[in-house]
Order: structure tokens, then sequence, then C-alpha cells
């Protein structure tokens, strides 16, 4: 029997559910600096992503250069979104070097077919939209839970779960979207929990 394939861009999730009250309930003000910090890289990000998409559509594949920065801005991006959206209690690194209880998992480049990088904005629109009804959904699971760790000092199995669900099928979408891969997200399977 074989083991299904697995998507080129996952997450992997170490966290003991446990939750600092106090961190908990200041998280958004917390994470300021790394939403400003990831909004300066962001702006890197979407200059190299129009020099990925053109190396790509000529060469058929994203420079390992490339590939490594915007693979290092998901993953930090990853990060701030799982401490923002209380999946993981550590102040995460303002880097997406060493671990982290709920990283991104990346393959390395690949090659990629060159129609669908030319249309590769087009191809993502759907996903586009369901990750922005996931994000929607995540919020809502995020603010609950922000009461139940504040209630509890740990966040809910379940909801943790499934946030992070809707996290991995996020950051495919902006992994495909920024040319780190060629697979179109996917709703099947589950992150390694």
């Amino acid at each position: 029997m074989s083991t299904p394939a697995t998507h080129p861009i996952d997450l992997a999730v170490t966290d003991d559910l446990r939750r600092s009250r106090l961190t908990v309930f200041f998280r958004v003000l917390l994470a300021i600096p790394h939403l400003v910090w990831l909004a300066l890289w962001g702006i890197a990000a979407e200059v190299v992503v129009v020099i990925a998409w053109f190396a790509a559509l000529f060469t058929g594949r994203v420079p390992d250069g490339l590939h490594r920065f915007l693979a290092g801005y998901l993953a930090y991006m990853t990060r701030v979104s799982a401490y923002l959206l209380l999946l993981a209690n550590p102040f995460p690194p303002f880097s997406s070097a060493g671990s982290y209880p709920v990283d991104a998992t990346i393959a390395a480049p690949e090659r990629q077919s060159r129609l669908t990088v030319f249309f590769r904005l087009l191809l993502a629109i759907p996903a586009i939209l369901l990750s922005y009804v996931f994000r929607l959904v995540n919020n809502m699971v995020a603010f609950l839970g922000w009461f139940y760790c504040l209630a509890t000092g740990r966040m809910n199995e379940g909801m943790r779960n499934v946030s992070v669900w809707l996290l991995r099928f996020e950051i495919q979408t902006y992994g495909y979207i920024g040319l780190l891969t060629g697979s179109y997200p996917s709703l099947s399977g589950s992150p390694t929990v």
C-alpha cells in the first residue's frame, strides 16, 4: 500500500498547549514589533517574488537564493501568525532560524511548469478566497481561545488543531503564490502534531 504524497509545505507542531495568562492577555501588544518587522520584510519579499516569477518563467525553477529568502519569510510569517492565534506560547524570534513550536516545513526548490507560473495569480484566486475565509474563522477561534487560555492557562487541543489546520492551508496558499512550490494548496491531510 502506497503512502499518500505530502504537500511540499507543511506545519510541524510541537506545542504543549500551556499558555502564560499574562502574555495571552497582552498578546496583540506584544506582537507589534513582529508585525512591523513582518511588514518591512514583506516589502522585500514582494520584490523578490517578482524577480523569482521572471526567473521561474524563463528557467522553470526559482533560484536557490530567492527560494531561501522567500521560505525564510514564509516561516517567519507562520511563527508570527501562530503566536497571534495563540497556537504557540513562546515569543517568536525575529528570524526563521532555529525551531518554534509551530514551524513551517518547506521543501527545496523544484521544477515548475512555466505555464502555471505565468498564470499563478489567476490560478490562486480560489485558494486566496478560501484562505481569507479561513483567516476569519481562525481569528474567531483565537478570540474564543483567548478567553479559554485566560481561564485555564492552556489552549484547548481541539481548537488548536482546527486552527493549525486552517493556518496550514493559508501558508500553502502563500507558498504557492510566492513560487515556493508548484503544488496547489491542499485541504487533505493534517499538520504533524
